[in-house]
């Protein structure tokens, strides 16, 4: 097969400064009619201009320069195979500015991407269509032709021709609805304009939604968009939205810039949620949340979401990346501080320790496989992006945000995010911009440390030794790459700069010391640390490493298991680190389960959700084999008492964490054969199916899983 050739960027002889873009979408024929009138500048003569374009007829197309007369296309050269048109024009453009206007056709596709068409039942049972957009990356150009790359920003000036008894929306708030001309059972809707911003962010939805609407402390318009019959399910994303926007005002001390934001419900949508600038879209399971019949879970769910998407319109809308490549940045940023606007708006989650479970860890267990790759992904042809949406791109890059947080201290960061977003507003900007703020508002060496992390692919394991000096501590620290296939072996080893907190049963909460290792082998001091003294390595288990101990510093870490004084987010990472060094040979499983036998005093959720998981992997593990019922009254055993504690029924004044506890416990005391509960769970399924009980929806999912299993 021949080389395909390299992918070139869009050249830069002509550039718009404004879109003025009218469609007319046709919901029982599946196209839509489209007018551009794009102010532009040409800034090199020429006498072709170079757009992207896809799935598109050009009818028509002129160019006027500003007070010239109009000069036609004479060609349309669609490239396919690298989604642009040239429109070729019979003599030169000369540098200046001017207008230029296209007619065109396009189809509202069943294929999720550009403007296509959503399908929905109504109440009645009808089969319905609403038009709708997905353009990032690079889907704009299904929709009208436009100049599709991130960097090369304009302002949007959106009027859609839509039936008068449809929702039409668009990123800015409507200015005027008139009768359309031609036709009365339609309606001609415009739209502010809005500020300088990429393509991949422009979004439209026609359809047939009810909405809740709020205004937030500091003045926005919020609105919730759901189906029709169905706003009260919005309320709880309406309340988070509320609450989010005021809390990244003040965080980022930059105002959201658009009068209004909308957050809507789409009901064919490929990605969890989009961050369309002031019209955020949403698969349904990502929004809505029945009051009356929705899991613990599901909330937790929505209220991450909302946070991250409304996250985007600072990081991602305001300032946005220069090129793909520095994707993982936005989408890093975004998964990192989504945590914190939710710990913010609902303490009660202890969503940090959910992080470490969800994040965190899910991470490092891709990132230690032979095949990762580097946060940080050279990215040419605008296909390859989504390549990287994956958990590397928003786990580990969020990971080692919150570890650059820690580093750097909460109030130089927030400096720094403001110094950043307040130089590159409505432009772009690339990774090295964000480090050079952070470094000049910390005095950090930023980009070195950090380059270490986004630039090589995996993180390192710290192994630990310490010896007893009268009344000070000395410990002994190494570094080499963590690998799940076992030791790394070879002398080509790579290197982090580490910060490395460290401390002790003192103050389990906080670091008695902290340190740049930015060598293999580094050996610290720590005085007043006496021999009964226990020494915990990352503490909030906040650095992107996993650590193994000495024997003796690990047996020395054990009480702090049993009577809960190291924190539920160290417990879990205790454990985790030590399961995975089973796994990858450099320990036995009987120290692993030595530990895990220490939790018999556990209240955490999400503790036990992590002991939970990698119980059920030694299970698959020892399936069909002589082991298997031991490991399966092994799990009984650890699950039984805090089963017990919990029981079946809520109690009052229960938080959120004891909800999905509840759900959890048992669902693996269930899977675990243990007879009382798969009973008493066969009794509530009846009397659910019969009509006597309702289930609790916290324990629909496992009771329902029981039942399932019986079949199978």
């Amino acid at each position: 097969m021949p080389d395909r050739r390299p992918f070139e960027r869009l050249p830069d002889d002509v550039r718009p400064i404004n879109y003025g873009l009218c469609l007319k979408p046709d919901l029982i024929d599946f196209t839509f009619e489209g007018k551009l009138e794009a102010a532009v500048e040409v800034k090199n003569a020429t006498n072709q201009i170079v757009m992207n374009c896809a799935d598109i007829d050009i009818i028509t197309a002129s160019y006027a320069p500003d007070g010239d007369e109009e000069i036609h296309a004479t060609g349309f050269n669609y490239e396919n195979e690298d989604e642009k048109v040239t429109l070729s024009f019979p003599s030169i453009l000369q540098n200046g500015h001017g207008m230029l206007k296209i007619d065109f056709v396009g189809e509202l596709n069943d294929k999720m991407k550009g403007f296509y068409r959503s399908k929905y039942t109504t109440a009645s049972g009808e089969v319905h269509y609403a038009a709708v957009t997905q353009f990032e990356a690079t889907d704009a150009r299904r929709a009208f032709p436009c100049w599709d790359e991130p960097s090369i920003k304009a302002t949007f000036d959106v009027t859609l021709v839509v039936p008068k008894d449809r929702v039409a929306l668009s990123n800015m708030n409507m200015v005027e609805r008139n009768p359309y001309p031609d036709d009365e059972s339609l309606v001609e809707v415009k739209f502010a304009r809005t500020p300088v911003m990429s393509t991949y962010l422009v979004a439209f939805v026609v359809g047939e939604y009810d909405f809740v609407e709020t205004r937030s402390a500091d003045g926005i318009l919020v609105r919730v968009y759901t189906p029709v019959g169905k706003a009260e399910q919005g309320k709880f994303a309406l309340e988070v939205a509320a609450k989010t926007l005021p809390f990244y005002k003040d965080y980022f001390n930059v105002p959201y810039p658009l009068p209004k934001i909308d957050l809507i419900t789409i009901a064919d949508f490929a990605a969890g949620a989009m961050e369309n600038w002031g019209l955020v879209t949403y698969r349904e399971t990502a929004l809505l949340i029945d009051p009356k019949d929705s899991c613990s879970s599901s909330r937790q769910w929505v209220a991450l979401v909302v946070g991250h998407e409304l996250a985007h319109q600072w990081f991602g809308n305001l300032v946005t990346m220069e090129w793909w490549t520095h994707l993982w940045l936005n989408e890093g940023f975004a998964s990192w501080i989504e945590y914190l606007c939710v710990d913010h708006c609902f303490p009660e989650y202890d969503i940090w320790t959910q992080f470490v479970f969800a994040d965190y860890t899910r991470a490092q267990e891709l990132d230690a496989l032979d095949n990762s790759h580097p946060i940080e992904v050279n990215v040419g042809h605008p296909s390859e992006v989504d390549e990287i949406f994956d958990a590397i791109s928003y786990s580990k890059g969020a990971s080692v945000i919150r570890m650059l947080h820690d580093y750097i201290g909460d109030e130089d960061f927030r400096k720094g995010m403001n110094q950043y977003l307040t130089k590159f507003q409505e432009k772009n900007a690339s990774t090295e911009d964000l480090w050079e703020s952070l470094e000049q508002a910390s005095g950090k060496p930023i980009a070195a440390v950090m380059s270490t992390w986004t630039k090589q692919m995996g993180f390192p394991l710290i192994y630990v030794d310490s010896e007893q000096n009268e009344d000070s501590r000395v410990l002994k620290l190494s570094q080499k790459k963590f690998c799940a296939s076992g030791p790394h072996l070879g002398e080509d080893c790579p290197q982090w700069m580490v910060p490395i907190n460290i401390c002790t049963c003192e103050a389990p909460s906080s670091s008695k010391l902290k340190i740049l290792m930015d060598k293999p082998e580094t050996t610290v001091v720590l005085e007043g640390v006496r021999a009964d003294q226990w020494v915990k390595i990352n503490p909030g288990t906040v650095g992107f490493y996993r650590t193994q101990y000495s024997p003796t510093m690990l047996e020395s870490l054990l009480p702090g298991i049993r009577d809960l004084s190291l924190q539920p987010v160290d417990r879990l990472g205790l454990q985790n680190d030590l399961f995975s060094l089973a796994r990858a040979g450099m320990t036995s499983t009987v120290e692993v389960l030595k530990v895990m036998e220490a939790f018999v005093n556990e209240p955490n959720y999400t503790v036990w959700n992590d002991l939970s998981s990698n119980l059920g992997v030694l299970s698959t593990l020892l399936s069909h084999t002589d082991f298997h019922e031991e490991i399966q009254g092994f799990i009984r055993d650890i699950f039984f008492p805090i089963g017990e504690r919990l029981g079946w029924d809520p109690k009052p004044g229960e938080g959120h964490l004891d909800a999905l506890l509840r759900g959890l416990v048992l669902g693996k005391l269930g899977k675990a054969g243990h007879k009382p509960t798969l009973e008493e769970a066969r009794r509530r399924f009846k009397d659910h199916v019969d009509g006597k009980n309702t289930l609790n929806a916290d324990l629909r999912s496992p009771v329902s899983g029981y039942q399932l299993s019986v079949f199978l």
